[in-house]
This record gives structure tokens, C-alpha cells and sequence, in this order.
């Protein structure tokens, strides 16, 4: 082609649409290539467990009293319907070949343990309660992460017991924390542990879950903690939720931009141990067809979150529960209504 002469005005091409639309999808891609990159690669390996069969539970209904002897007859009665869709389900997986999926269940039916709900199909759901839920004026409801399930379900019931122990040394020694493994949690670096889908199927059962404890137990301060992917669930069921605060640690982000955004009166807080790599994680959003994003957003710590800040140690991603860390000793405070150590 003639290079223009001097003058020359012609205009140049104008970029096609196709060519936009090509960028828009670059861009998008690289995001998801970078938020993919960050939450796999520390975690290399990790794989969900086969679906092993269970039988179908008991049909259980709501708690119904709120006086503490009556309630605490009520729950017997449910733990012990429990106990006993636990015992079938470890038959069921014994005879499946499950060895490892009918340990856990072998131990999760242990006469002292108590299961407000138990599932043992589509990966399993439960709600365990540590601590004497009939009379408690202090409840948390630890919600998991990523790769939490029933094969590795000791790590969360380790983490209840740890919470409990440590509330028991606050002002308030009638506490109960709640174990709640409600939804099928995703691997890490899947698709699913970068939308928020299993979320939003989550909170509704979390939300009813709530409601139900807070008609039985109508004066107790009740308070939701999210680890990980747990904190896009909490921040969803937090929306209309009688809770008295709500806890994002190790969080992704919610896909919130803002903690106004929950539209909750709860308190909101948020922590982040040093060590902990999701601060690696891109904060951002990408719509994706279909109506869902890829990302969740700006950084539950980030000062624009608006959410308050509490001290969570230097520990990693899963460190947080560890007996005798601040990140524990903040945790139990904020439980208990006390002021935390501030970040």
C-alpha cells in the first residue's frame, strides 16, 4: 500500500465488533486463567472423594420448644434418630467398599456426639453440635470451605471442639458452636470454587437453620463464621438473618462489594492470618454467561469492604481454629460479644 500524502485525511479503519468482542473474551479468559491460578496451585492434588450410597434419613421435623427441659427432650430424641441414620449409612458404605467414608461414620455415630441432621447422600450433609444447645445463650455456626465432606470431616468437628473449649473460658460458660457441613462444599481450584453456585444453594438452609435456633432459643446470640468458600455462604445467608454477627476468615471475598451490601443489622468482621495464601486470590468479577460471575469480589479485609477487622495471627489458610492462636482467642470474643483484638 502507498504511503499517504501529505494532507491526506483519510480516516482510519474503524475497529469491527467482532474484533471487541474477541478482547472482551481475552480479558475475561486471562482473569479466570489468574483467580484459577491462585486458589489451585496451593493445593495441587486435591481431589473429591467418589459419591459413595447412603440410605435416606429419617424424616425429622423442627424443634418446636423453647423451655430449656423440653427442648433438651427434643434433642435427644434427635440425636439418637441420628445416631442411628449414621450407624445405616457406615453399613451402606461398608458394603460399597468405602473403608475410609465408613471410619468417619463409624466415629461420627459415637454415643456422646450429637447431630442435629445427618444425610448421608450427594457427599453427605450434617450439623453437629458441641456444647449443651438446650440452655445456651452463646451459639456459633462454623460454615467450611472448600474440600470439607464427610471423609475428612474430623478437621471441622476438631474445630468446633476447639471453639467451644475456648468459649468456656469466657464470661459465658453456656455455649454451643455448631458444626454445619449443610451443603456439597467444592474441591478446591474446581469450577464451582470460583462461582458462587454452591452458595447460593447453601444459604437458604443455612438461613432456615438460623431461624429454627432462634425460636427455640430466642435470647441467645447467635453468630455465623465462614472459612474460605464458607464466608460467600455466610455472607448470602446473612440477608434477614437474626444473627448477631457475622465472620469472614480466609475469605475469597463474598461477592459483595461492600458489607452494607449483606443488608444485615449483624455486625460484620472480617480477618486474614498472614501466612494465609488466599490473600493471593485476585479480587475480581467476570460475568459469565448465564447470568453467574466468575470471582467474588472486593476483599472482606480491604478497608473499602467497610467490614471491622480483627487480629488472626500469622498462621495459614487452615490455622485458624488452632487451639491457642489469637486468631481462636479473637474468634471466641467476637462469639461471646466481646471486643477482639483489632487488626
Amino acid at each position: 500500500m502507498a504511503p499517504l500524502a501529505r494532507g491526506d485525511r483519510r480516516a482510519p479503519a474503524p475497529v469491527r465488533p467482532r474484533r471487541r468482542r474477541r478482547t472482551g473474551r481475552l480479558r475475561r479468559t486471562l482473569l479466570a486463567a489468574l483467580v484459577t491460578a491462585a486458589v489451585a496451585v496451593p493445593v495441587a492434588g486435591a481431589a473429591r472423594p467418589a459419591e459413595v450410597p447412603a440410605p435416606a434419613p429419617p424424616g425429622i421435623g423442627r424443634l418446636t420448644s423453647a423451655e430449656p427441659t423440653a427442648l433438651a427432650g427434643e434433642l435427644a430424641a434427635r440425636y439418637a434418630a441420628n445416631r442411628e441414620a449414621l450407624r445405616a449409612a457406615e453399613g451402606t458404605a461398608d458394603s460399597h467398599g468405602a473403608r475410609r467414608r465408613a471410619a468417619s461414620l463409624r466415629e461420627m455415630a459415637a454415643p456422646e456426639r450429637q447431630f442435629l441432621s445427618f444425610d448421608g447422600r450427594d457427599g453427605g450433609r450434617s450439623a453437629e453440635v458441641v456444647g449443651d444447645l438446650a440452655r445456651a445463650e452463646r451459639i456459633a455456626v462454623l460454615v467450611p470451605g472448600a474440600d470439607t465432606g464427610l471423609d475428612s470431616y474430623g478437621r471441622l468437628r476438631a474445630g468446633a471442639v476447639a471453639l467451644q473449649k475456648a468459649l468456656q473460658q469466657g464470661a459465658y460458660a453456656r455455649t454451643a458452636v455448631i458444626a454445619w457441613l449443610g451443603y456439597r462444599t467444592p474441591g478446591t481450584g474446581s469450577a464451582a470454587s470460583l462461582t458462587p453456585g454452591r452458595a447460593e444453594q447453601a444459604a437458604p438452609a443455612l438461613r432456615s437453620l438460623v431461624q429454627e435456633l432462634s425460636a427455640v432459643r430466642p435470647g441467645a446470640r447467635i453468630t455465623l463464621l465462614g472459612h474460605s468458600y464458607g464466608s460467600v455462604v455466610c455472607a448470602l445467608a446473612a440477608t434477614r438473618t437474626p444473627v448477631a454477627a457475622v465472620v469472614l476468615y480466609g475469605s475469597p471475598g463474598t461477592g459483595f462489594d461492600t458489607a452494607a451490601d449483606l443488608r444485615t443489622t449483624a455486625s460484620v468482621w472480617a480477618g486474614r492470618a498472614t501466612g494465609d495464601w488466599v490473600a493471593e486470590v485476585p479480587h475480581v468479577r467476570v460475568p459469565l454467561p448465564g447470568g453467574t460471575e466468575l470471582g467474588f469480589g472486593t476483599d472482606p479485609v480491604d478497608p473499602r469492604f467497610g467490614a471491622r477487622r480483627f487480629a488472626a495471627g500469622a498462621g495459614g489458610h487452615s490455622d485458624y481454629l488452632v487451639p491457642g492462636s489469637p486468631s481462636l482467642r479473637n474468634l471466641a470474643r467476637i462469639v461471646d460479644g466481646q471486643e477482639p483484638d483489632r487488626a
